[in-house]
This record gives structure tokens, C-alpha cells and sequence, in this order.
């Protein structure tokens, strides 16, 4: 390319950029931001920011201003972060209280710790930043703020769509409960070994066991066949989530419901589980039933050819409460040409996922070690996600330094894998001794917790 074509080229960019939806709608608000530099702090950098917002505690600005605080975010509090990283953050906050919701409003956050007018507010006066998570970030508040959200949505549920456990039971809607189980699901990890497991499963059982009665489970069930009723994504979906957590955390009824489909199933060896919760009546299925349950599913498995299927029945396999089945499908898949070997990551990080695998899963990686390294070592996406999926669900002292003399043995430090892998299994490890005892504590006092 020539010289004066390129710089004709350049010169189009520029007026595009500048021309650009997100450039005008700047341009509006008073700023001039280059969005190439804009991006390049998104794209670029490492990781993401989290945000906390507080309203303006000094006496000497009026208290329609708020405090905006940008930091990166990492998962220990005890890592060192790096404060020279900063991102230009389009920042969108509502204020409202408990009759009314303000209009939203968007700033764009520059520098480490920024104020900005935001609305006229009082004591009773809530905000709330990044409206329906459009920013790939994390917001925090003060203390205050986060009693103010609280009671909203006790009082007002349709005010904010907020993901909070005990507000749980009025919230109709999806992707609350889609945020909700995401928050679960860790905690779960965290929780699912321990003694008392049983009040945090009882406590999620009964958040979820009214919505899930009145949503039900799709229509086709053995028996109903032809009378299938189309209904919307969102509910699909929302049905799907509530199914997911009855089952996953014990309810007797979802396990019925299950057993029912896979023993139809297997007596007319017609499969009429709906595609869209096959994983879950699958896994359901594996975990309550005998081993012959296992055995039809690996048979199954083998038989179809569809490679959605395929991997649904896998994963089902991984989730069997028998620990010699488990140890089996860990051999097989390394040492048989049975599953295929882009699955074997798959298989160990669903067994490990499986708190009954846990520790088989665990003891076969740092076993299988160097052959699993020699043969994904080279594909760097693969090799972390086999780090990462092994280790995140570990959260004992005893693990924690398993994994430090696994990483010493090996000379593993130097990629960003195992060092991230052991920041997060210090991050659970240190939940347990600060967190576990007042965490059960609140449990047993919660008025919600009695299952009656």
C-alpha cells in the first residue's frame, strides 16, 4: 500500500471513530474519548475492575454526589493488586427509594476515585450501578446502600432486579434466579463436604420449592405423549433453572420426577425426557440409582451417534454416588480408546465436581500427571482448563498444601495456570476459617431456614 493510501485510510478511520454510535452519544454527555485507547484498556490489560459506589460523605459537597472507586479485582483479598491498571468504565446508576425509582443515569468513570452528581438523595435513598449487568465489571457499595437494596426488594420486588438469597421466593423472573444459582453453586462447592451441609441445602430447598411447584416440569411427561404446550424462552429457561436446583440440592419430589423418566426409559427404550433438562434428569438419575443405571447410560453413550448427546451422557456418568464406577470411568478414559481424548479433561473436572470424586479426581490428576501434561501441555487453553477444573473445588488446609508441594514437585510456577489455581484454593480455604462458622450460625437463626 502506498504511502498517500495509507494515510487516506487512516484519515477514514479517524472520522469514523469519531462518527461512531458510542463516540456521538460521548460527544453528548461533554466528552472527547478516543476509543481505540477506550478499548484498548479492556482488551489489553489483564483481568477487570470492580467498582464501588457510596454516597458522598463530606460535609463539604451536597449529598446529590456520590463517590465512584475503581480497583482490579482479584478473588484474594491477600494478593497483591496492580494499581497502575485503569479502565474507562461507562457506568450506569438509578437512585430510587421505597415509592419511587429515578431515571438512569450514565457516567464514565477515568480515574481511580472520581465524584459525580448524581441526583438529589437522603438516608433513605438507595443506588444502584451497572443496570442489568451490561458492564463486564463488579459493583459494590457501602454498607448502607446494600441495607437500602435489601429492604427494597422485600418491599418493592419489581424496583431492582437484585440477586439476593433470601428474596429468592418472590422474584418471577429469570435471570435473577439464573445470577442467583451462579452464587449458589459457589457457595455449594465451598459447603458440600462439610458436617452441616445439611442447613445450607435445606435452606436453598425452601427459597426454591414454591416457585418450583407453580413453574412444575414440562408438559411431555411419560405418558402425555403429543401433549407438549410451546412456552416462552424465558420461562423454559426459568423451569429449567428451578429443576436444576431442586434436584442438585435434594428435593424428594425432583428426584421422583427423575427416576420416573430414566425408568421409563429403560423399560421402553424410548427416551421422551425433554432435550432441554436431559442433563439434569441424567445426572439425577446416575447419582439415586443402581449401578445398572450406570451401565445403560455408558451403553448409550456408545450407541448414539449425535455428539450433543454424546456429552450429556458423559457428564451423566460422572455423577454416580459409587466411587468404584467413578475410579473406573477415570481409567477408562485415559487409558482405553472408550471416550474420546478430547473429552478426558472433561471427565476428570466433572468427577472432581462430584464431591463423592472429589478426592479421586484429584489424587488421579496429580498421579496421571505427566502423562496428562505431555499430551495437552502444547494446547495452553487445555492445559488450564484441566488445572483450573481440578483445583477450584478444593478447600481444605490438607489440599491446599497437596497442591503447594504438587506445584514444588513439578516446577510449576511459572505459568499463569497453577498460580491462579492456588490463589483460589487460598481463597476457599480462607472462606472456611473466616466465614464457615458465622455463615452456619446466620443459617440456623434465619427464620427461612426451618423447613417445617
Amino acid at each position: 500500500m502506498k504511502a498517500g493510501e495509507t494515510l487516506v485510510k487512516t484519515g477514514l478511520m479517524r472520522k469514523r471513530q469519531k462518527r461512531s454510535p458510542v463516540a456521538m452519544a460521548m460527544r453528548s454527555e461533554g466528552l472527547e474519548i478516543d476509543i481505540g485507547q477506550m478499548m484498548d484498556r479492556w482488551t489489553l490489560q489483564m483481568g477487570y475492575p470492580i467498582v464501588t459506589i457510596s454516597k458522598n460523605q463530606s460535609e463539604q459537597l451536597p449529598t446529590h454526589y456520590i463517590t465512584v472507586h475503581q480497583e482490579h479485582f482479584l478473588y484474594s483479598q491477600e494478593a497483591k493488586s496492580n494499581n497502575s491498571l485503569l479502565w474507562q468504565i461507562p457506568l450506569t446508576v438509578a437512585v430510587g427509594n421505597a415509592s419511587s425509582v429515578g431515571s438512569e443515569s450514565l457516567i464514565w468513570i477515568n480515574n481511580k476515585t472520581e465524584t459525580h452528581r448524581i441526583g438529589q438523595m437522603d438516608d433513605s435513598t438507595w443506588l444502584l450501578g451497572n443496570i442489568n449487568q451490561t458492564g463486564y465489571f463488579r459493583v459494590n457499595y457501602d454498607l448502607a446502600n446494600w441495607k437500602l437494596l435489601i429492604q427494597q426488594l422485600h418491599n418493592n420486588p419489581e424496583g431492582v432486579p437484585l440477586q439476593l438469597i433470601g428474596y429468592l421466593p418472590e422474584e418471577p423472573s429469570f435471570l435473577p434466579w439464573h445470577s442467583a444459582s451462579r452464587a449458589l453453586y459457589q457457595l455449594d462447592k465451598l459447603l458440600d463436604r462439610t458436617d452441616e451441609y445439611s442447613l445450607f441445602s435445606d435452606y436453598v430447598l425452601k427459597q426454591v420449592a414454591a416457585r418450583y411447584h407453580r413453574m412444575g416440569w414440562p408438559t411431555n411427561v411419560p405418558g402425555s405423549e403429543g401433549n407438549v404446550l410451546q412456552a416462552s424462552y424465558q420461562t423454559e429457561e426459568l423451569q429449567r433453572e428451578l429443576i436444576m436446583l431442586a434436584c442438585s440440592f435434594g428435593n424428594k419430589q425432583c428426584h421422583r420426577q427423575a427416576v420416573t423418566y430414566i425408568s421409563d426409559w429403560i423399560s421402553s427404550n424410548k427416551n421422551r425426557i425433554p432435550p432441554n433438562i436431559r442433563d439434569i434428569v441424567y445426572c439425577t438419575g446416575v447419582s439415586l440409582m443402581d449401578e445398572d443405571v450406570w451401565e445403560f447410560i455408558w451403553m448409550k453413550f456408545h450407541s448414539t451417534s449425535a455428539v450433543s448427546e454424546k456429552k450429556i451422557l458423559l457428564e451423566a456418568l460422572t455423577c454416580s454416588d459409587n466411587t468404584f464406577l467413578l475410579n473406573r470411568l477415570l481409567n477408562l478414559s485415559l487409558t482405553s480408546d472408550l471416550v474420546p481424548e478430547q473429552d478426558v479433561i472433561d471427565v476428570i473436572i466433572h468427577v472432581g465436581r462430584n464431591p463423592q470424586g472429589r478426592n479421586l479426581a484429584w489424587k488421579y490428576f496429580r498421579e496421571k500427571w505427566d502423562i496428562l501434561n505431555a499430551r495437552y501441555g502444547e494446547a495452553l487453553f487445555m492445559n488450564s482448563k484441566l488445572i483450573g477444573g481440578v483445583t477450584e473445588f478444593l478447600n481444605t488446609e490438607k489440599e491446599l498444601n497437596e497442591l503447594k508441594d504438587f506445584i514444588q514437585a513439578n516446577n510449576l510456577g511459572a505459568g499463569p495456570a497453577m498460580p491462579r489455581s492456588l490463589e483460589i484454593v487460598e481463597g476457599n480455604v480462607r472462606w472456611h476459617r473466616l466465614h464457615r462458622r458465622h455463615f452456619f450460625q446466620w443459617l440456623r437463626k434465619s427464620p427461612n431456614s426451618n423447613l417445617g
